[in-house]
């Protein structure tokens, strides 16, 4: 095969930086599985749009408008969304993975079943949204907002929560491993049957919660607040079970 064919072919097959993937078109309108895949589309208002199963891998969307928008299975992965209006959007099942999203906001919005592993949140407010299984595997999540969401069983396994406010959140069978939670605020959270096992609560407000059969197994609990939180039946950081009556202070 000729040098000039081989070069054309390699070129094909690994695509140049820059070059945006087969079927991206940063000027198609806004439809469901449109491929907006790299492209800049900064400040974009998308407000009420269907965008159902869109590709935007990569893409630039700071500042973004995407209030009240259909968003499920969309592919956010590795996009910069930073100060993004994410407002009452239906996002379920959502790929949001490794995405810079420092201070956008997705208060009411719909994320169940979503993907946000390794994603940088810091200062996000997810507060009143739906969220069950959502996945934040290792994501950086300072002084992010999540009073009165609904979080049940979502995964914060080796997250940084510094200074998140969850107060009156359902944190119910939610997975804490490992996670930092510096500072952070848990009034009168659902917690039941939640996994903080080795996490770092350093400081961290409990006031109030349900903790009822949750775990903290070799967690760092000094100086955290646990005033008129139920500790029924409660696993300590060194393994004693709490008693059913036990509030505020496992017995």
């Amino acid at each position: 095969m000729p040098r000039a064919s081989i070069k054309a072919l390699i070129l094909i097959v690994f695509v140049l930086p820059g070059i945006k993937p087969v079927g991206a078109a940063c000027e198609d309108e806004a439809r469901p599985s449109v491929n907006w895949a790299n492209c800049d589309l900064t400040g974009v208002n998308l407000a009420h749009k269907d965008l159902t199963d869109a590709v935007l891998t990569e893409a630039k969307l700071d500042n973004a408008v995407f209030s009240d928008a259909i968003l499920e299975n969309a592919d956010f992965n590795f996009a910069s969304l930073k100060k993004a209006d994410f407002d009452g959007a239906r996002m379920s099942g959502a790929r949001l993975v490794a995405v810079k999203a420092e201070g956008a906001s997705f208060r009411k919005a719909t994320l169940d079943n979503s993907h946000f592993s390794r994603a940088v949140l810091n200062s996000a407010d997810f507060s009143g949204a739906r969220a069950a299984n959502v996945n934040f595997y290792q994501a950086k999540l300072g002084s992010v907002i999540f009073t009165g969401a609904r979080l049940n069983k979502a995964n914060f396994e080796g997250t940084d929560m510094s200074r998140a406010n969850l107060d009156a959140s359902d944190l119910s069978q939610a997975i804490f491993r490992g996670a930092r939670l510096h500072d952070a605020s848990f009034k009168k959270a659902n917690m039941m049957k939640s996994v903080l096992d080795e996490s770092d609560c350093l400081n961290a407000d409990f006031s109030g919660a349900d903790l009822t059969k949750a775990s903290f197994r070799e967690a760092e609990i000094e100086e955290s607040v646990y005033t008129d939180a139920v500790l029924s039946d409660t696993v300590w950081s060194n393994y004693k079970r709490c008693r059913s009556s036990s509030i505020g202070t496992c017995e």
